[in-house]
């Protein structure tokens, strides 16, 4: 029964979860370039201020139902019989990679969380760093997908 649903709303599910992707991926570009921004303004700043409410927003508001989304439909594909052959490496490449980024979704949780309590000590320079993590393992996924190299 199920599988014949999953089937049956292949195509519905794999468009949901493109659009739970890119907005999923949207936030986790903008939010470490709003911790730049942060980082480079004087704490009780007004700025600041306004870059704590925009960082929990963004987190609660877009980011965090976007991941649970993307992972919902994700798992859904994967249950659809014929979708994924495992015996191919690229699928175990690709699941590591949203393991990483879900990860990275959850650290810039708690450095939100410490920015809004006024614990970050960090540099922007941290920051601007891993605003790139995100954009590669997004490459890497989008060619495991559409490439399959392996």
């Amino acid at each position: 029964m199920t599988v014949d649903f999953l089937a049956e709303w292949y195509l519905w599910i794999k468009a949901l979860h493109a659009i739970s992707v890119i907005a999923w991926m949207a936030g986790m570009l903008y939010l470490p370039r709003l911790f730049v921004y942060h980082a480079e303004t004087p704490a009780g700043a007004p700025q600041a201020e306004t870059f704590e409410v925009m960082e929990r927003r963004l987190l609660r508001a877009i980011m965090n139902p976007a991941m649970i989304a993307a992972w919902v439909f994700g798992l859904s594909l994967l249950a659809t019989p014929g979708v994924v052959d495992w015996s191919a490496g690229w699928i175990y490449v690709k699941l590591s990679c949203i393991a990483a980024m879900t990860v990275l979704h959850h650290m810039f949780g708690l450095w939100r969380k410490d920015f809004e309590a006024g614990r970050t000590r960090r540099p922007a320079r941290f920051y601007r760093i891993w605003t790139e993590v995100p954009a590669v393992l997004m490459v890497v996924i989008v060619i495991m997908v559409i490439v399959k190299p392996f």
